[in-house]
């Protein structure tokens, strides 16, 4: 489970757009470029993947 206040304050690091959370994948997904990141234990992981997405 991802806390609403630190997704507030993160954004996506590919395109600077906000990101959404879904919670049944616990995943962000950018609003705009469509990129995903993982969150593990909370924790979201903001790499961009090998392939740009």
């Amino acid at each position: 489970m991802l806390k609403n206040d630190l997704l507030s304050l993160i954004c996506c690091p590919s395109c600077r757009a906000d990101l959404r959370y879904e919670a049944d994948k616990d995943r962000l997904t950018c609003t705009s470029c469509g990129a995903t990141y993982e969150v593990k234990e909370g924790i979201p992981i903001l790499l961009p993947a090998p392939d740009g997405r």
